[in-house]
């Protein structure tokens, strides 16, 4: 099953493209951090410097090890979804279920290597970046070297490879069972308990935070970790999240013609698909809008009150900033692939709206419009995720609940997010109206 894993990777590489970008990315920003273990390690590094470089490697290098599997795993599954007539076929060419599965762990496990190899060249420059960067704001000496060794690159190699691998059995265990509406039924009680525990969990974290001293130098983590939790738990309902927002969209929808006529139809059939993009969409705005928004209040706390930042507070503002733009880069990478395998899978019934008399700009209007309900649905809720924990943190630190920044980032975030989903949406929509219709239902039949 091997040399078949081999020549399916050979013969098809775009099929496989998206997994490979989740996973060089992914491989290169744990590298980067866990290189600083190395350097940490390295001879001659005073102990103030090498603690600094280790905690930024376990915190950031844990972080983007969990972004790695869950990206891997979402892509993974989209990918073993749109191949159900091909592993199909291979059952009925006498192919059994392990032989199957061997065959898309070991694709999984042919894109790592690669993945890895192509990430070492990014992690090293990233590792020697981000210790000149701790050493501009004077958290490590500036004397310390930078090294990459077999700390930085076993890691790579090994999450890498273990978050392929482990979410492509997941994604075979999960496709394996899609034809069962019992397993179906009990997934969606699981994701619901799992949502339901994960707000309940991030409303008390956030809610911590009021009982905190102000002067406490950790008093922003318990309102970020109940940001991250309530932004997961609201993700995890996201397929009732669409339904909802279609009864609220549908009458105006159907008010703006052929396109959102075609809009309401879709998004209400495909709530479950849909939602796919929503997951990262919301993560992104809610962890990005909440970690920024904390980091600008603690900064004109500081400020008001006269105090210099301390090597403790320059840290955890590298950090939380490190770490919003690790997410964001995952969440908008995942975005991006949700959205290009759910559009690009739905050739063939393009083709068959144009045959019904669908004009390409009514089918384009179609995409346009579902990307905007999409973008309006998951900024709303991250917005309410990143409220969440912006709200008791300005509360605790400037006795208002009402920080003072103004909206901007949140509109740059917002920008952000739409851009993602209606560029990658429309573009993928174009190239794939270039297929003649009646090709395009050929091909999807």
């Amino acid at each position: 099953m091997l040399a078949l894993s081999m020549r399916s990777v050979r013969r098809r590489p775009g099929r496989f493209t998206a997994m490979l970008l989740s996973a060089t990315v992914g491989a290169a920003v744990i590298m980067a951090f866990n290189s600083l273990h190395d350097v940490a390690a390295a001879p001659g590094v005073d102990s103030a410097s090498s603690e600094i470089l280790t905690i930024a490697a376990a915190i950031v290098g844990g972080y983007g090890t969990l972004l790695v599997f869950i990206s891997i795993a979402s892509t993974l599954t989209v990918n073993v979804r749109q191949r159900s007539e091909e592993i199909k076929l291979l059952r009925s060419a006498g192919a059994t279920p392990l032989q199957i599965k061997l065959m898309l762990v070991g694709e999984a496990a042919l894109i790592a290597v690669a993945a890895v190899v192509l990430a070492v060249g990014p992690a090293m420059l990233g590792g020697r970046a981000l210790l000149e960067m701790f050493q501009e704001t004077g958290q490590v000496a500036a004397g310390v070297e930078y090294a990459f060794g077999p700390i930085g690159l076993g890691a790579g190699v090994g999450s890498t490879l273990l978050a392929s691998v482990g979410a492509a059995f997941m994604a075979v265990r999960r496709a394996t069972r899609a034809a069962s509406g019992t397993d179906r039924a009990n997934r969606g009680r699981r994701r619901s308990l799992l949502g339901i525990a994960a707000l309940v969990l991030g409303t008390g974290s956030v809610l911590t935070t009021l009982t905190l001293d102000e002067t406490e130098p950790a008093a922003m983590a318990p309102a970020a970790y109940g940001s991250i939790l309530i932004a997961f738990g609201l993700a995890l309902f996201a397929p009732s999240m669409v339904g909802g927002a279609m009864a609220a969209f549908e009458g105006m929808l159907a008010r703006t013609g052929g396109s959102g006529h075609l809009s309401a139809h879709n998004l209400r059939r495909r709530a479950s698909e849909m939602s796919g993009v929503l997951m990262p969409m919301i993560l992104f705005v809610g962890l990005s809008f909440g970690t920024l928004y904390m980091q600008a209040v603690e900064n004109d706390a500081l400020a008001a009150s006269g105090a210099a930042k301390t090597v403790e507070d320059k840290n955890l503002e590298t950090m939380n900033l490190v770490v919003v733009g690790i997410i964001a880069v995952f969440a908008c990478i995942m975005l991006v692939n949700s959205l290009y395998a759910a559009v690009s899978y739905r050739g063939g019934e393009f083709g068959r709206q144009r045959l019904a008399g669908a004009t390409p700009g009514q089918v384009l209007g179609m995409v346009g419009i579902e990307g905007v309900v999409l973008t309006v649905v998951g900024v709303a809720l991250g917005s309410v995720a990143g409220i969440a924990g912006i709200l008791p943190f300005a509360a605790l630190r400037t006795d208002s609940m009402l920080p003072d920044q103004g909206p901007g980032m949140w509109i740059g975030i917002a920008a952000v997010a739409a851009l993602a989903t209606l560029a990658t949406g429309l573009g993928t929509a174009r190239k794939a109206l270039r297929t003649p219709a009646v090709d395009a239902v050929g091909l999807a039949a």
